[in-house]
């Protein structure tokens, strides 16, 4: 494993933690708020920008970003999505501090899993070489198209379908989603810069989505299911739209199952309980 694929790998753990800590404050800020509204969204911005701890924790967002854009420079997508689940488990520790209420055995399952699938993927990178390529634009284009249909219709009448706040939660990671995929072909540079429009869309329509979310469900419900998605559905699009190929052997079956651990673990804690979640005490 080279030096700089281990330092997008950190960078990308790093910029979860940093993600999630500030998806946790923002939801506390937001829970708390009047509803807000599509009508008014100067009046909805203008609300979230003046409470001080949805304010931290939206720059902690754009920190973490920043971070994950130059984790994408450094390392392939799927390997930087596969690092980046382990964010969730922070996340659930954090959601648990905050309402004082113990983990459940179902969410402890969900924080071992994600970490035994970071502890495979870090098995499978030796002798990694294989760093995949720019992909078709046409595809990538297509994907999105497709994201954007998928995330209208889960935030619409498939939410009825889902635990309170969970549909947008979705629509919002699969935009987001969306919008790593688009990042991954901006930071080739050249005439691929032409993505960068099209990712702050994708970003700007998740960010909506989670705001509204955050009103209407528990942090794990909303973030959580997120998370899960923004991770899971890069690691496809690495290998079908970047040719991140996987290794051979003993290495290949650790990727795979390091993959599998980690969405199994974000799914785990981000599914809904029969009863309601606790929600986070506002500050």
């Amino acid at each position: 494993m080279t030096a700089a694929l281990a330092g997008g790998l950190v960078l990308a753990l790093l910029s979860a933690t940093i993600i999630n800590l500030g998806y946790l404050a923002m939801h506390q800020a937001a829970s708390a708020l009047p509803p807000l509204s599509l009508r008014h969204p100067i009046r909805s911005v203008v609300a979230l920008f003046t409470v001080p701890r949805w304010l931290l924790g939206f720059l902690a967002g754009i920190v973490g970003w920043v971070m994950y854009v130059v984790a994408l420079w450094l390392a392939p997508l799927s390997l930087v999505q596969a690092a980046s689940a382990g964010g969730i488990g922070v996340l659930a520790l954090l959601v648990a501090r905050t309402t004082h209420v113990p983990l459940s055995r179902r969410e402890l399952s969900g924080v071992a899993a994600a970490m035994v699938g970071l502890v495979l993927l870090g098995l499978s990178l030796h002798g990694h070489t294989d760093t995949g390529n720019a992909g078709s634009a046409t595809a990538i284009g297509l994907w999105i198209v497709l994201s954007f249909v998928a995330a209208g219709l889960v935030a619409g009448p498939g939410s009825r379908l889902l635990a309170a706040g969970a549909g947008l939660g979705a629509a919002s990671g699969i935009m987001y989603a969306a919008g790593d995929v688009a990042t991954k072909a901006a930071v080739f540079g050249g005439w691929r810069f032409a993505f960068v429009p099209v990712l702050l869309a994708c970003h700007g329509t998740g960010f909506v989505a989670l705001q509204f979310g955050f009103q209407r469900g528990g942090a794990l419900a909303t973030a959580g299911v997120s998370t899960v998605l923004t991770n899971a559905l890069p690691i496809v699009a690495g290998t079908v739209l970047y040719s991140e190929g996987i290794p051979s052997g003993a290495a290949g079956v650790a990727r795979v199952a390091a993959f599998a651990a980690v969405v199994v673990g974000a799914a785990l804690l981000a599914k809904a309980d029969s009863e309601p979640e606790p929600q986070p005490v506002p500050a």
